[in-house]
């Protein structure tokens, strides 16, 4: 069995698979679109279909109920929506037609998905008898394994926005955050029952579907949870309000994408939670419009990077007791310029800065730039102290460019988290230490891990320190004499053709 990993699950590729049929065959700007909307409608109607039979079953005749469904957080899907009524048509010139009436049935019954969804399926670009071959590929996944399925289906969902993300590059990057990295986030702050997350930047909605999945996991109900989010761009939007139907959670998303900055959809908000994985370095942010906004109580942030202002926005929405998890490009964490570094210095000087984590490169689908998760708490455990993990050796490669971390690694990072606000955690050279603001002050109010953590100890090999010295210099001789024979050699080679050096 192929070793299970955050990053790709297998299941999800064969869907993956099926929506490549499409590649080529519609243009470029609807291929997400396309694909995303089959993937909610088969999603839905594989839960549907399970609470349909269990109904059916019982034989009180709730099956044609909503209530039953959404009581169970799963989507009510009307007749025509339902997966059966798509497939009998797949090889029919109307295909397009009956998938777009889906959509708009499904609307015409949710008002929160109303022109949200897409209807480009009649489009006369999209070849009728393709899109016919993806909706049998579909179809003929096995679904037997319900309980099953209904994850697996999800984790495609999101599987699928990483392959976006990995085809598209930076723009796809926009809206997916790892799954791997979301569940760190999660675990370290264990959001609870009855609780207020808010991302300012929510992307596809991924933080609030690893939130509920906690809640839920550790007894509470994942229905307590409110959700609060916006999103800047429009189909990125739709995508995560697609997302949290088919999670079956109600969250506030706001009654159109808006700019985060200039048109806050939550002003009055105080979060419990906050979550984000802002756009690094994001610039122009409209700073010439807002420099009396008063978010920004530790400084205004500089008008050619966001940074700051995306951290002194989230600090402005907590609660009393409140919590921030976010992901952060390297910089901010030792940048001067733009007046950051003074920012940054009355944030730790206001106690607020109670982890930090340096993660390891290739985590992300769409940037290779190292990024560190900053935790920020209104009312730290652990007065006036701040723990640093360098998490940069952690993880593995699951292909070439990208590199995951298994539930043990991320557990891992949870439990020493607990233990230093627990007030047991001893340092461990290489990986983890535990500064205070003193310590921090000597180092400039500078955050990266490696200034506090040092270098973990390397175990002694025997070898006399003399002997290895010998040892090592003659290598080296002999590295330096090779280097030079490979010199000459290509010197020789370029003479010949007439290149000298």
């Amino acid at each position: 069995m192929a070793e299970k990993n955050n990053a790709n699950i297998g299941f999800e590729k064969q869907i993956w698979d099926a929506a490549c049929v499409l590649w080529g065959h519609i243009p470029a700007a609807d291929y997400r679109k396309v694909i995303v909307g089959l993937i909610f409608l088969r999603y839905i109607s594989s839960a549907f279909d399970k609470r349909y039979q269990e109904l059916l079953a019982e034989g009180d005749g709730f099956e044609d109920d909503p209530d039953a469904y959404e009581e169970e957080n799963i989507f009510f899907v009307p007749e025509k929506a339902r997966w059966s009524t798509i497939a009998a048509a797949a090889h029919t010139p109307e295909i397009g037609t009956v998938i777009d009436d889906a959509m708009r049935a499904i609307e015409a019954d949710n008002k929160k998905l109303k022109n949200v969804l897409p209807k480009n399926y009649s489009n006369p670009d999209l070849d009728k008898r393709v899109l016919g071959n993806v909706v049998d590929l579909f179809t003929n996944m096995d679904m037997s394994d319900t309980d099953g399925s209904k994850d697996l289906l999800g984790r495609t969902y999101e599987y699928c926005i990483a392959q976006f993300a990995a085809v598209e590059g930076q723009k796809g990057g926009e809206f997916y955050t790892p799954s791997s990295v979301v569940k760190t986030l999660v675990s370290i702050l264990k959001p609870f029952d009855n609780c207020r997350v808010y991302d300012p930047c929510c992307g596809s909605g991924g933080m609030f579907v690893q939130s509920a999945k906690f809640v839920q996991a550790h007894s509470g109900r994942r229905g307590t949870v409110a959700v609060y989010g916006q999103e800047a761009q429009a189909d990125t939007w739709k995508m995560a309000k697609m997302n949290m139907a088919i999670r079956g959670i109600d969250a506030d998303f706001g009654e159109h994408q808006a700019d985060t900055f200039t048109h806050d959809l939550h002003p009055t908000l105080k979060a419990d939670f906050i979550l984000a994985n802002p756009p690094f370095n994001y610039h122009p942010w409209n700073q010439e419009k807002l420099k009396d906004d008063p978010r920004w109580k530790y400084g205004l942030p500089p008008a050619n990077n966001a940074n700051f202002a995306w951290i002194q926005h989230m600090i402005y929405h907590l609660a009393p007791n409140g919590k921030i998890g976010l992901v952060l490009a390297n910089g901010a964490l030792s940048t001067q310029s733009g007046g950051e570094g003074d920012i940054r210095k009355k944030i730790i000087e206001a106690d607020l800065v109670e982890g930090i984590i340096a993660l390891p490169t290739q985590l992300f689908y769409s940037v290779t730039i190292p990024v560190t998760l900053w935790f920020i708490s209104k009312n730290k455990k652990q007065k006036g102290k701040t723990l640093f993990i360098d998490a940069r050796k952690m993880g593995h490669m699951v292909d070439r460019k990208h590199r995951d971390f298994t539930d043990e690694d991320i557990e891992k990072l949870a439990d020493t988290f607990t233990a230093f606000q627990e007030g047991k955690l001893e340092d461990e050279k290489g990986f983890c230490s535990v500064a205070t603001l003193q310590d921090i002050e000597k180092q400039d109010y500078i955050l990266t891990p490696g200034r506090y953590v040092g270098i973990e100890e390397k175990e002694d090999d025997g070898e006399p320190f003399e002997e290895k010295m010998v040892r090592l210099t003659s290598e080296l001789s002999d590295m330096f004499a090779k280097s030079h024979e490979l010199e000459d050699e290509i010197r020789k080679k370029l003479g010949a053709i007439g290149y000298e050096i």
